[in-house]
C-alpha cells in the first residue's frame, strides 16, 4: 500500500466511528497492538523532542524501505505514534521525505487533542521525516562514492 493509501484506509477506519470517545478507544487498541520497540533503543537519542510523554522511535533500513518501532509511556500518544508507524514504515525514504500528509486533519485530530499532544504528534511527524531525509541523503552519498 503507499502512504497515501495507508491514510485513505485510516480515514475510512475512523469515518465509522461518530463520537470521539469511540475514536480516543480506538486510538488506544491501536497503541496496543504496535509492535513494541526493542528495549535497547529506549535511550535518550531515541526520544522524540516535543512530546511531553516519552515516545521512542526507532528506524531502520530493510531492503531499502524504512521500518519503524516505537513505544510510549502514555497510551493514547502510543496510540498517536502507532498512526505514523503504520502510515510510514515500509516505505522508501524518498517516498515518505515527499509524502502529503492528510490524516490528521481528515480524522479530526488536529481539532481534538490537546495542544500538548497535537504538539507531539507534529514531533513525530517531524522526526519520522528527518530520518527519511537522512537515509535518503545517505543512500545518494553512497551511490555517488561519497560518505556523508
Amino acid at each position: 500500500m503507499t502512504i497515501k493509501e495507508q491514510q485513505d484506509e485510516l480515514i475510512s477506519d475512523f469515518s465509522f466511528m461518530e463520537n470521539w470517545m469511540d475514536k480516543y478507544e480506538h486510538i488506544i487498541q491501536l497503541g496496543k497492538e504496535l509492535p513494541l520497540i526493542d528495549e535497547k533503543y529506549k535511550t535518550p537519542d531515541h526520544l522524540i523532542k516535543g512530546c511531553q510523554s516519552q515516545v521512542w522511535l526507532h528506524t531502520e533500513m530493510q531492503d531499502g524501505k524504512l521500518v519503524f518501532t516505537a513505544d510510549s509511556d502514555a497510551v493514547i500518544t502510543k496510540g498517536l505514534v502507532s498512526l505514523m508507524v503504520t502510515v510510514f514504515s515500509g516505505h522508501t525514504p524518498k517516498e515518505i521525505a515527499e509524502s502529503e500528509i492528510f490524516f490528521i486533519d481528515a480524522i479530526g485530530l488536529s481539532n481534538h487533542l490537546s495542544p500538548t499532544r497535537s504538539n507531539g504528534l507534529l514531533s513525530m511527524l517531524k522526526q519520522i521525516k528527518l530520518y527519511a531525509v537522512a537515509y535518503e541523503a545517505k543512500s545518494q552519498s553512497q551511490k555517488n562514492g561519497t560518505e556523508l
